[in-house]
């Protein structure tokens, strides 16, 4: 788990005080280090980058289980695991823990991170005091670029819980007696955020920041402010900020999609955020890495000799993969899954017989994915090939980037705004679809509508932060939820306040823990 961080205390935030962190021998490297916030002289703007620094390496040191839980309840996504972290495979099938660990440690570390954000606003705010013209604006950006990721938590929180605190102070007792809000409101409250922050943000893609490579800029804004209006279903308010993104004519597809979650794709001109990780390509020595051998098979026979296997939580769900067969789906499918023979074996007593020479359990880049107990398949992009790992660097996946916008859900939603009745500028949403087709190697398609671009984002998107599970919900698809004996309705759209937030705070009547006896038996496993 990601840092040991108890946020709240009997209905106040018991403040952990975000002690910016940020090291360096290159204070231009988010991905590294630690300065107590304490060390700051705010006459020096010089400094002024450091606590903005310090929130993207906040952003970046998510906890392994964060991904995982955002993501499980999709059926694009099954839990892997067969036991060892039961009500994880509980959450997946819709019967909820109030008492899981995992649950509270979404909730603490998420607000803890909003807090973290809202001290570096704060700090910055300081700085301003002493700044002159040029160092004024310098610092009306760098807050600009902390409230988009402060609103990504929010809008993390809000999609899993429905109603949430709205934080924006580190001392934030007046916010929680206010309560909580509406996941309509919280949207609103994003939306509203981004309009704020656009003006002052960089008119650029985050790959052309010299400053902060990779950094937020304004088409990072527009497109969280898209993904909140389409939460709220206000079409032309989604096709509106994809179209500023779309028609500005900076971003592109990764003409290869298989390396497009490895190495030579890291930062391409498809990705609007992207969280980064390394180790500076040196054999020992620093590192920043995400732990993901969560995603990763149990057992396999790397091409390059030591690397470490995962841990097999988390499996592309048989429903999926029969999905991309059936559409004839190539690149996207191999990249999107690691095969086991067990796996394969499945697929054909499903039918699925003469299945294409990429269905193997040998990768392109010659990793051999054994059979192991917790799944039948892995994820392929969480999956680093073994070659592409620095030398002597051994764990799985090693400094891989992990990207979390990129264009092609921008070009969707844009194209799903435009086939519900709102007006766009420039492409069609028949255009959108096949730009996003075309790469994944299928025909054109023409007069577009809603469930074939969900479908397109099923293939495109899957196992991506839960987009597609989102996308069920907001649209009713409860069907489409319950596969292979799960049975999903309205009540199980949120999941239950924690209960150690419950004893805490003012929340409101939670969602029915639907498996207390097991809650009760689990609940100290963190």
């Amino acid at each position: 788990m990601k840092k040991n961080k108890n946020i709240f205390l009997r209905s106040v935030f018991a403040v952990v005080i975000a002690t910016i962190t940020i090291s360096c021998t290159d204070k231009l490297d988010s991905r590294e280090g630690q300065l107590n916030t304490g060390d700051l002289d705010y006459t020096n703007t010089e400094e002024m980058i450091s606590p903005v620094i310090g929130a993207y390496y906040e952003f970046y040191t998510r906890g392994w289980e964060e991904p995982l839980l955002l993501s499980v309840r999709g059926d694009d996504v099954n839990a892997g695991g067969k036991g060892d972290q039961q009500p994880y495979t509980d959450t997946d099938n819709f019967n909820y823990s109030k008492g899981y660990w995992m649950y509270n440690s979404l909730w603490n570390l998420q607000y803890s991170d909003i807090v973290a954000m809202n001290t570096a606003i704060q700090q910055i705010e300081k700085f301003k005091e002493y700044a002159d013209d040029e160092n004024q604006e310098l610092a009306d950006q760098y807050i600009a670029e902390i409230k988009v990721l402060r609103a990504w938590f929010h809008l993390n929180l809000a999609r899993t819980w429905e109603k949430v605190f709205i934080i924006t102070s580190n001392q934030p007792e007046e916010e929680i007696e206010a309560g909580v809000v509406s996941k309509d409101e919280m949207m609103h409250w994003i939306s509203d955020q981004m309009d704020e922050a656009i003006p002052n943000l960089v008119d650029a893609r985050p790959n052309e920041r010299t400053d902060i490579p990779g950094g937020v800029t304004k088409y990072t804004a527009y497109a969280m402010k898209a993904i909140a209006n389409l939460e709220m279903k206000n079409y032309q308010g989604v096709a509106d900020a994809a179209g500023v993104i779309i028609n500005s004519g900076k971003f592109s597809l990764y003409s290869d999609f298989y390396e497009l979650f490895k190495k030579p794709g890291e930062l391409s001109n498809e990705s609007l955020l992207e969280m980064q990780y390394s180790d500076y390509g040196q054999s020992t020595g620093a590192k920043f890495y995400h732990l993901l051998a969560p995603f990763g098979p149990q057992n396999w026979t790397p091409a390059r000799e030591n690397a470490s296997s995962g841990w097999g939580f988390f499996e592309p769900s048989l429903k999926f993969i029969e999905f991309m067969l059936d559409r004839g789906e190539t690149v996207r499918l191999e990249t999107s899954v690691l095969f086991t023979d067990n796996g394969i074996d499945l697929l054909k007593a499903d039918g699925y017989t003469n299945l294409p020479s990429y269905v193997s359990k040998t990768t392109r880049d010659g990793d051999v994915i054994n059979n192991f107990a917790r799944a039948n398949f892995s994820s392929g992009k969480h999956y680093l090939p073994s070659v592409q790992l620095t030398e002597l660097r051994n764990d799985y996946g090693a400094g891989k980037n992990i990207i979390v916008i990129r264009y092609s859900e921008v070009l969707l939603m844009y194209a799903e705004a435009l086939s519900q009745g709102a007006s766009g500028e420039g492409m069609s949403a028949d255009e959108a679809v096949n730009i996003v087709r075309e790469r994944a190697g299928l025909s054109d398609i023409s007069g577009v509508t809603q469930k074939q671009i969900l479908d397109e984002k099923y293939a495109e998107l899957a196992m991506e932060w839960g987009i597609r599970y989102y996308d069920m919900i907001r649209t009713d698809n409860y069907a489409e939820l319950s596969y292979d004996g799960r049975t999903f309705t309205a009540a199980d759209e949120y999941l239950p306040y924690p209960q150690a937030q419950v004893d805490a705070l003012p929340l409101e009547a939670t969602p029915v823990d639907k498996n207390t006896e097991m809650n009760n038996a689990l609940r100290d496993l963190n």
